[in-house]
């Protein structure tokens, strides 16, 4: 249905027709004309409107369709529900699906949004890596032990730094020197303690294989607990 004004309009020919600007994805240059041409593996970041917790989003995309996605949260206990719901929900939708789905919690939708533009727009991990990653490369982003990789420092004027997490594992004890000054942490990787005790290693000698510590922890002048001292 057109205008009045349309309607007695003399009719102009269009030239010609590119169409759109090729993207990179998967090794090729694809124009982009529908769901379906679109393919590839990003991740994204999401928050919520109070800013009380963060998301992020790894997805895999083959034809249009979500074949895999990670969902990491960080901040916020009632997300951890949201995600574990958004990863029944993700896998098989397209991302126009997905995209108009609510996936539960503002930090996950807001995540989808973000690698929506990242995927739409050849901003992806695998725009020149030929075919793609394959479905499992998400989970590959984990590492052995399949768990986030977390950091959570704190710090106060009056008492200094406190390391509790750090991406080899949980934070155990801080070393200090002479000077009170941090020169290395002892660690303890959670997932290759589990990863033990599921074998049948006894929980003590599971802990003490679990181990570890970076920096200068050997020489130091004073060990201390960081939750605790």
């Amino acid at each position: 249905m057109n205008t009045h004004e349309v309607d007695h309009m003399c009719c102009v020919k269009k030239g010609c027709n590119h169409g759109p600007a090729p993207i990179p994805q998967e090794g090729k240059w694809t124009q982009a004309k529908e769901v379906k041409d679109i393919s590839g593996l990003t991740h994204g970041v999401g928050w919520c409107a109070p800013q009380q917790g963060a998301c992020k989003l790894t997805l895999n995309v083959k034809n249009g369709i979500i074949e895999e996605a990670l969902v990491e949260t960080l901040g916020c206990s009632g997300m951890t529900h949201s995600a574990a719901m958004a990863a029944e929900i993700l896998p098989g939708k397209t991302i126009l699906e997905a995209l108009n789905t609510d996936l539960v919690c503002d930090a996950i939708n807001t995540a989808m949004r973000e690698l929506f533009l990242q995927i739409v727009y050849g901003r992806s991990q695998s725009a020149f890596s030929e075919d793609g990653l394959p479905i499992g490369a998400g989970l590959e982003d984990l590492g052995k032990g399949l768990r986030s990789q977390v950091g959570t420092m704190y710090g106060t004027k009056q008492k200094g730094a406190r390391y509790l997490e750090m991406a080899e594992g949980y934070v155990n004890r801080i070393g200090l020197d002479e000077n009170n000054e941090i020169i290395g942490y002892e660690f303890v990787s959670l997932g290759k303690f589990m990863d033990a005790v599921k074998k049948g290693v006894d929980a003590n000698e599971a802990l003490a294989k679990a181990k570890g510590s970076y920096g200068r922890f050997a020489e130091a002048a004073k060990i201390m607990d960081p939750r605790h001292e």
